[in-house]
């Protein structure tokens, strides 16, 4: 399976904070809790276009 590297932006700063791999034939974005240090807390991260 091929993959792809994409960006999961924070929801709340909009900050770039983390860079995953995904299946590139999976259509849906990307949606996981994750740290943000310019928040300093937990927020939802969601892939990038």
């Amino acid at each position: 399976m091929a993959r792809v590297k994409v960006f999961l932006v924070c929801t709340e700063c909009l900050n770039r904070n983390y860079t995953v791999s995904k299946r590139k034939d999976d259509p849906e974005r990307l949606t996981l809790s994750k740290f943000c240090p310019h928040c300093g807390k937990h927020t939802l991260h969601k892939e990038s276009k």
